[in-house]
């Protein structure tokens, strides 16, 4: 098995691993753990990691040009983004989050064209707008009645801010991630997520209950942890090493597929007709809005 086929089972692990987390993690709040405490876990149990891991890379120190760079990166993707995806996920249910995270690349192209001036052409127009349709569509019409999922309007809401929020960081993080090593960026990173959750988590962390936590839970938790939070990193990261960016970030589209396809067979969520209009589209405006035309691939 050669590198390039390597490459291409990591790009799929790590959208496999995302496209379930969003039944697994949902299926730990709110009875278990709050949105808020699960974002500590998260963080300090990634910055444990990524420290230890960080013993094998090259010893590189940030430049004090970047720091206000990384804080920014860390506000953005470790704090606004993750804070804003797990409330959005404990009020709203598995399906309607993998549909809405996959407007993530529609959201970059809209605040590059912003922000860098980058020229948006009349078809990524048409996708944009089809895309955004689809997702609005899920949160004004989305609507069910379900005891886990107290406020599914105001959760779609929140998980298209963390889609806003992630947009944003990778924007910000780009010349940070081609400058200094990937264990040296997420280390850092990891640690000012701690900081900037804490505020926010550090109350429903105390709150989690661990003598009578099941292993159900427990399970899941690590699960997060180890596999949302590291793995995914990794895989894409090696998958980086031998796959254009355009390529691995196009596995985004299986992530809805294999999200709904694991909800509904685990029974923790159920398909309806707003549900399938809607991804329907958010896949075909996301594939409008980026796929590039016979101009751009010269």
């Amino acid at each position: 098995m050669n590198n390039r086929t390597l490459a291409i089972l990591a790009a799929i692990g790590a959208t496999t691993i995302y496209g379930v987390n969003h039944t697994i993690a949902k299926g730990v709040m709110p009875n278990y753990v709050q949105p808020f405490g699960f974002i500590m876990l998260r963080v300090i149990g990634a910055t444990f990691l990524f420290w230890l891991v960080s013993f094998f890379g090259p010893n590189e120190k940030i430049d004090k040009k970047d720091y206000r760079r990384i804080l920014l990166c860390a506000i953005l993707g470790m704090g606004l983004n993750m804070l804003a995806f797990f409330k959005g996920l404990s009020l709203s249910t598995p399906i309607n989050s993998a549909v809405l995270i996959t407007i993530t690349p529609i959201i970059v192209l809209i605040l590059s064209a912003i922000l860098i001036k980058e020229k948006i052409s009349p078809r990524k127009i048409v996708g944009i707008v089809i895309g955004l349709v689809g997702a609005l569509g899920l949160i004004l019409f989305g609507n069910e009645i379900r005891q886990d999922a107290p406020n599914i309007p105001l959760g779609n809401f929140y998980i298209l801010l963390n889609a806003i929020f992630f947009a944003s960081y990778l924007i910000v993080a780009k010349t940070l991630v081609e400058k200094y090593h990937p264990f040296t960026f997420m280390k850092w990173l990891f640690s000012l997520g701690i900081l900037i959750c804490l505020p926010f988590g550090f109350q429903e962390l105390t709150e989690i209950d661990w003598t009578n936590l099941p292993f159900d839970a427990i399970w899941k938790i690590a699960f997060v942890i180890v596999g949302t939070t590291f793995c995914t990193y990794l895989f894409n990261v090696f998958a980086l090493t031998q796959l254009k960016a355009s390529t691995v970030s196009a596995f985004i589209y299986l992530q809805p597929l294999i999200g709904i396809a694991y909800a509904v067979a685990t029974g923790q969520d159920s398909l309806t007709t707003v549900k399938i209009l809607a991804a329907c589209l958010v896949l075909i405006g996301v594939y409008l809005a980026s796929r590039k035309g016979n101009r751009e691939l010269e």
